[in-house]
């Protein structure tokens, strides 16, 4: 994928017809800037997705060699689900090589505030991890600070924001089509939040592999990504009574809990039915059995997006979206 050019102070003068030092008054927010000016500057802002050159702020207004990391979910998932402690670990052992500091903020219910402290210029850049639908305003911010995405953003508008993620269709299809190989002809799924790029394009895999053999795809339940969900989902699969002999289940937390339905109703994986997922993490390595998965890289991603928001802070050519490799782990559970 070729490098794209980052928009510049000229390139935002010239769109809004007006000149270079009203575009950098609009920047700053200074007072003695007409209201159609700000309305213009700001529109040629979001339509070339500009960011402002930190270097020539710096200017009129010192860094603050602050990056922030927000993470767009409770304090009770973000401390039981480990893709965010290796994505962070990895994020923040390539920000310790550099002159930035990491700020973690846990946004889920304070979400108007951390726009606020982001809008203020109290960092000079930020990385957003698990990204919801209605947490669209976070791309808007593209246009007053470099911003990336851990995870495909989903609802933006406006130019796209750079993205670091994996090809989640294809990881659902390739492990579903594993369910199709060892004989499976009736699967079900328990997709991810649909309001997030990876609950959205997982499921898309999973019903690509099931048309690719000529199988119904209408055996949906949807969960949240914790293993609660993950057996509430399963609950109502089999209050159906629409028998299954395979399951792919969008993460390997609400796996575990759906084995858990699955064994107090009597069904052993993989005896009576297939069970596969995404994430090798300890849900999936220390589950009975363990599970076959698709490993996602997630100490790379976290240096990876990291990586794209230095490069945007400091004015270089970036990758609008990079898209990292997975691989599946096989132990025979489907």
């Amino acid at each position: 994928m070729s490098a794209i050019a980052v928009p510049t102070l000229k390139m935002v003068a010239a769109a809004a017809g007006v000149s270079k030092s009203t575009v950098s008054r609009v920047i700053n927010d200074s007072p003695s800037v007409t209201p159609g000016a700000v309305a213009a500057v700001s529109a040629a802002i979001e339509q070339l997705g500009y960011t402002p050159n930190r270097a020539a702020r710096s200017l009129v207004s010192r860094r603050t060699l602050s990056l922030a990391l927000v993470i767009g979910e409770s304090t009770s998932t973000f401390f039981t689900d480990p893709y965010f402690a290796s994505v962070i670990q990895g994020a923040a052992t390539r920000v310790s090589q550099t002159e930035f500091t990491l700020a973690l903020l846990v946004a889920a219910g304070s979400e108007d505030k951390v726009r606020r402290y982001l809008r203020a210029g109290s960092v000079d850049g930020a990385l957003v991890l698990s990204h919801h639908a209605d947490d669209r305003s976070y791309s808007h911010l593209a246009g007053r600070l470099p911003l990336v995405f851990g995870g495909r953003p989903t609802d933006t508008e406006g130019p796209l924001p750079c993205y670091v993620d994996v090809d989640n269709v294809a990881a659902a299809t390739t492990v579903t089509r594993r369910l199709v190989e060892a004989g499976r002809r009736r699967i079900a799924t328990v997709t991810g939040p649909v309001d997030m790029g990876a609950g959205v394009d997982r499921l898309a895999g999973w019903r690509q592999a099931l048309a690719e053999a000529g199988q119904p795809d209408d055996l949906v339940e949807h969960g949240n990504f914790t293993p609660a969900s993950g057996a509430e989902a399963v609950q109502r699969l089999l209050a159906r009574g629409e028998p299954f002999d395979g399951l792919f289940v969008a993460s390997a937390q609400m796996a575990s809990g759906a084995l858990t339905v699955l064994r107090e109703h009597g069904l052993e994986v993989p005896r009576d039915l297939g069970l596969v997922t995404v994430d090798d993490d300890y849900f999936a390595q220390a589950a009975v059995p363990a599970l076959t998965t698709v490993r996602q890289p997630t100490l790379e991603l976290g240096r990876t997006v990291a990586d794209v928001l230095i490069d945007l802070v400091e004015g270089r050519p970036v990758e609008r979206v990079t898209i990292l490799p997975t691989t599946v782990v096989a132990r025979g559970s489907e």
